[in-house]
Parts: C-alpha cells; structure tokens; sequence
C-alpha cells in the first residue's frame, strides 16, 4: 500500500509515458521517478526544436526579401538612369511646349509635333552637375548588379559544396555591402542635381521673365531607388545575423540534482 501516494502524485505523468504498457504494475523507477518534472525536460527540448525552426525560416525569408528588394531598387535606378525627366520647364509664352532634360539628351514636348529628344553634343561641354551625376549613376548600377549576383550565390538554398557556410555568410555581408554603396551612388547624383536646380531657381542675378527648371518625376524615383538600396543592403545584414544567432552553441544547462521522495511506514494497531 506504501506506492499508492506517490503514484496519485504522479498520474499526470504515468498518463503521458505509460499508456502502452496497461495492465503492467508500477516499477519503482516509475513510483519513485528522479525528476518528478512531468516531462519538462521534453517540452523544453520540443519547444526549442519548433524555435529552432521558426528562425531558420525567419532567416531565408529575409534572405530573399532583402535579393528582392535590392533587386527592385537596381531596377528603379536604371530605369531613373535613362529618364529624361530630371528637371522640367514649362514657358508662360507658350505653355503647349513643355521642355525636360536628363543625364543623355534634352527633350520638348509639343502637341503638334509629340516628343523629340536630341543627345548631347558634346561630352566636355556638360554642366559639372550632370557629368558628375552620370558617374555616380553608372557606378550605382555596376555595384546593384555586383550585389544582387554575390547574394544570390549566399542565399539558403543554393549549393556551393561542403562546408561553404562561411563562404556564403560573407557573400551575403559583401552583398549588403555593395548595396549600400549603390544606394549612396545614386542619391547623391539626385540630390547634387536637386540643389542645383534649387540654386538656380532662386538666383536674383536672373530675370524674373526668364523660365526656371524645375524638379522632374526622376528626381523623386531616384531618391525612392537610393533608399530601397539601402534597405535591401540593411536586410541582408539582418539576415546574417539572423543565422549567426540560429547556428550559436547554447548555453549548457546545470544538471538537475534527482529528488527523490521519502514517505513515513505507518503501522496499523
């Protein structure tokens, strides 16, 4: 009668551990368990597996959204590139001709006639502003797609060999890298452009009589194509970090001293 208390205490965990062996008598291991923690240890270690897998999917996600975004920034910028819609003038004379221009050739814009574009003529007779802008742009496109192709090779998923997951941990920091310095590369043509035209605009040296550029539509997507390079850049070094926390050794745990319970015999008169 003397395992009848401690196998009340234990039920919960008979129910759990002992269903497949109905009929058979409590052993003492059982009755008198070491831990008495009703399969804590389990749970911990099912609970740390589902953790486990929840950051690994955490991390390929970010991995790829941050290869999309990069993507979608470099697709902006190279699109911006080529606008020629940087800066716009529009006459009080006349204001069915609207005029723009851009980084490669000048445009106007007629009702009767439609659009018509003419190029540079001559690359050293650039204003300072565009010259440097067409530089920096060119260099913001060369690192996008340096980026967007390292990343792609450190991406979960894709096989490089045996042991490369060092490999691919720098690959992707040196896309994030270059992502950041081709968002850097094309807002500063962008905003050096956009002072410029401020200045100008502003300028009391100039008549009043006399039409003034104005910000263009590529302005405004250049800037949003810089930005979302750095974002993309900044995901990619989440991501990193992201693995480096899933792949750390855990802290080991102290080993629980067994408990064991002591009952008192009674003896019935």
């Amino acid at each position: 009668m003397d395992w009848i208390v401690p196998m009340m205490q234990r039920l919960g965990c008979e129910e759990a551990g002992d269903t497949g062996h109905a009929g058979r008598p409590p052993s003492e291991e059982t009755l008198f368990g070491s831990t008495g923690l009703c399969g804590k240890d389990e749970e911990l270690g099912r609970e740390q597996r589902e953790r486990e897998r929840m950051v690994l999917l955490t991390t390929r996600v970010m991995q790829r959204l941050a290869l999309f975004v990069s993507f979608g920034g470099l697709v902006t910028t190279l699109v911006t590139t080529f606008l020629p819609l940087w800066k716009t003038l529009n006459t009080e004379l006349n204001e069915m001709e609207n005029w723009y221009e851009g980084l490669w050739h000048t445009c106007i814009f007629t009702e009767e006639v439609g659009v018509q574009c003419k190029a540079f003529e001559s690359l050293l007779a650039l204003p300072a502003d565009v010259l440097v802008s067409r530089v920096l742009m060119c260099i913001s496109i060369a690192t996008g797609l340096l980026a967007v192709a390292v990343a792609f090779f450190g991406l979960d998923g894709v096989e490089l060999g045996p042991g490369r997951a060092r490999l691919k941990r720098c690959l992707l920091i040196l896309g994030g890298v270059l992502s950041w310095v081709s968002g850097v590369a094309t807002l500063l043509p962008v905003s050096l452009v956009a002072y410029v035209t401020v200045v100008e605009f502003w300028d009391d040296s100039v008549p009043d009589v006399v039409p003034r550029w104005e910000f263009g539509e590529a302005l405004f997507s250049g800037w949003f194509s810089g930005l979302i390079l750095l974002i993309g850049g900044s995901f990619f070094f989440v991501s990193v970090c992201m693995g480096d926390y899933r792949e750390a050794p855990s802290p080991p745990r102290a080993q629980e001293t067994p408990r064991t319970q002591q009952y008192l015999k009674t003896e019935v008169l």
